[in-house]
């Protein structure tokens, strides 16, 4: 029987917030058929019509968390890469996700004025991940 390799909390989740991302693509795909229809939606794109609310929306929640992943797949990488794994790095990396996802429910939701706040929570995430490869805090 194979062994199974045991996933760092890290690595995890990066999957994790990657799966995050697909799942958003699909909903702002889907918007964008309901709001331009799908023959529209399959072709070049170079003439779309103003996007729906829900429409626009699912795409600045689509950049945000690209966005987000951008500052923080790459120090997850590095951690790993550098065997750099601790309270921090494992912390920040959770709290990142669990926010990403709260975030993209809040986002969608359209709830105003706590979204920057959970947006907060993974960007100090990533941070704690970044000083934690410097040594900084551990």
């Amino acid at each position: 029987m194979p062994i199974t390799p045991i996933i760092p909390i890290e690595l995890m989740m990066l999957a994790f917030s990657v799966a995050l991302l697909f799942v958003l693509v699909l909903i702002q795909a889907t918007a964008g058929v309901a709001a331009q229809g799908a023959i529209t939606m399959a072709n070049a794109r170079d003439n779309l019509g103003e996007p729906s609310v829900w429409q626009a929306r699912t795409k600045r929640c689509v950049d945000n968390h690209r966005e987000g992943l951008i500052m923080f797949a790459p120090l997850v990488l590095i951690a790993a890469q550098l065997d750099v794994s601790n309270w921090m790095t494992i912390l920040g990396a959770q709290m990142f996700f669990y926010s990403r996802v709260a975030h993209a429910a809040v986002y969608l939701a359209g709830l105003p004025l706590i979204r920057p706040l959970i947006w907060l929570v993974g960007l100090i995430g990533t941070v704690m991940i970044f000083l934690a490869l410097f040594g900084i805090g551990v």
